[in-house]
């Protein structure tokens, strides 16, 4: 089943960037982290949209949470790392945090505490283009593309071009 074509993710990517950027304080440098993979390609997709909208982040990176999952001894010597790319302090900075899909909270958690490594922001927001429900920890997005209804057997699928050749959302 499609959420989401091509023209809708676009158009949703930037109805979210119209929000990042009138709740961000006029004050506050604002920096955007995708959580990698896909997490930071909309991340980056967000950057020219929020420059449009009159509000450019200074600052942008892709973060790697998989040292700081919670089930990383079950996934061990399968887990592959790509590495943190924030070449930039995120102390007192507006960050949002992007993902694509937001299910358990459990990726969310990871990243919050990688990014605690790194600094203290200001404030960390979270946009994700999917929010599927079902969540197992008390995490809730500031910014959200799409909410849908899901079981617990479906799987939503966020395909980007730079990865899979096509961009759309698909519910499995």
């Amino acid at each position: 089943m499609n959420l989401l074509t091509s023209e809708q993710m676009h158009e949703t990517l930037d109805r979210m960037a119209a929000a990042i950027g009138a709740a961000c304080p006029e004050d506050a440098p604002l920096s955007i982290v995708g959580i990698r993979r896909r997490g930071e390609i909309l991340a980056q997709r967000l950057l020219p949209l929020l420059e449009q909208h009159g509000r450019p982040a200074a600052q942008h990176g892709a973060l790697d949470i998989t040292l700081y999952r919670d089930d990383l001894t079950t996934i061990g010597p399968n887990a592959v790392l790509r590495g943190t790319e924030i070449g930039f302090d995120i102390t007192d900075t507006w960050l949002v945090l992007v993902d694509d899909v937001l299910y358990t909270g459990r990726s969310v958690r990871a990243a919050l505490d990688a990014l605690t490594d790194l600094g203290r922001p200001r404030a960390v927001k979270l946009a994700v283009l999917i929010d599927r429900g079902w969540r197992e920890l008390p995490i809730q997005p500031d910014f959200c593309g799409l909410t849908t209804e899901t079981t617990a057997d479906h799987i939503v699928k966020v395909k980007v071009t730079e990865f899979d050749d096509v961009d759309e959302v698909v519910l499995v």
